[in-house]
């Protein structure tokens, strides 16, 4: 096989591999007599058609078959012999079999960048502290009761913050229902039936829960609230809507008792004390990944500093592709429309 390599700006080098006939030909044989064995041609016992009238009849696949083999296989054979260290394939183009059977390439790759490495073997970090205290496994038994509570109806009263209130709701905007002005947008600024909401000041929309404070059980209440002039939805960006909402339950946080009981619950046969065990070496073993984590962070920050080179800029474009992606996958999930992406993909980019 040989192999020109021609290195170009911007860490971007070209491969020019040309394979010989003998093994173009090698190749080429062993895919025309596997046809051979599996074919059926008129006139022909299974396995008995000439390799004339095979590679006639079959040419175009067994050219097919092995360009893909012998492609990849000489692409990846060339990049070890020239020692390349290959970041990313651009492509390969330019394929051509020659009358003689000898094939002919050309692969772009994108290679690391060169730099020289720094002293790396007595660089200085700084541990984080390993040992659990009390009040570490104090807060994770409180997460753990926050998470057994239980939802009590209280059918009673009016509702009030720190409530959960089972809702129907629906949004307007004049007279026009939120989810024709804005159909891409989260269903739950739409409105929805039997919606869980937690009272707490500035949760879901602006000033929402707060208009629901004193509201009784199976009231309708009128609540008028203004989205932000940045809202991520630009139908309904500094829009006033009215939400007509019922209130079908009210719920209240009820906390378990932290004892063996729960501990029980929790974890069939074990006591309260065997739980503060078990939570101590849980995060003792956090802790020692923490010490890990630490250690590269603060390496990998040390070789950046110290290190100084340019980024190959096709690496650099399909990443920001990559990270763009994500971030347009986020908003649309958050309910941002399409158009509104595209509007603002400069703006993505730039960020």
């Amino acid at each position: 096989m040989k192999v020109e390599v021609e290195t170009q700006p911007g860490s971007v080098s070209t491969l020019q591999i040309e394979l010989p006939p003998e093994e173009v030909s090698k190749e080429w044989d062993s895919i025309a007599n596997s046809f051979a064995r599996l074919a059926k041609i008129p006139g022909y016992r299974p396995g008995k058609a000439p390799r004339t009238v095979i590679e006639k009849r079959f040419r175009k696949q067994i050219q097919e078959e092995l360009t893909k083999k012998l492609v990849s296989k000489s692409y990846h054979e060339a990049i070890e012999q020239q020692q390349l260290r290959v970041a990313s394939l651009a492509n390969i183009e330019d394929v051509q079999l020659g009358e003689d059977k000898s094939m002919r390439f050309r692969a772009t790759v994108v290679t690391a960048p060169d730099f020289e490495l720094p002293e790396y073997k007595n660089i200085s970090v700084q541990l984080p502290d390993t040992k659990v205290s009390d009040a570490e496994i104090d807060a994770a038994l409180e997460r753990l009761c926050d998470q057994a509570a239980d939802f009590v109806e209280v059918p009673e009263r009016e509702l009030q913050m720190g409530d959960f209130a089972v809702i129907d709701f629906e949004g307007l905007i004049d007279s026009k229902p939120i989810s024709e002005i804005a159909p891409h947008a989260s269903k739950n600024l739409h409105g929805g039936k039997k919606f869980w909401l937690h009272l707490a000041p500035g949760n879901f929309l602006p000033t929402f829960c707060e208009q629901l404070v004193g509201q009784k059980r199976g009231e309708t209440r009128q609540i008028t609230i203004v989205f932000p002039a940045d809202f991520p939805v630009k139908e309904l960006a500094a829009k006033e809507a009215n939400y007509a909402v019922t209130l079908q339950e009210i719920r209240e946080k009820v906390l378990p008792a932290l004892d063996d009981a729960l501990a029980n619950k929790l974890i069939p046969g074990k006591t309260l004390s065997d739980l503060r065990q078990m939570i101590e070496h849980d995060l003792e073993h956090e802790k020692e990944h923490g010490v890990e984590r630490a250690k590269e962070v603060q390496i990998v920050k040390y070789l950046h500093e110290h290190v100084s080179f340019e980024l190959p800029p096709a690496l650099l474009k399909n990443e920001t592709r990559r990270v763009l992606g994500e971030l347009v996958q986020r908003n649309r999930e958050r309910g941002v429309p399409d158009e509104t992406l595209k509007e603002k993909e400069k703006e993505l980019i730039e960020t």
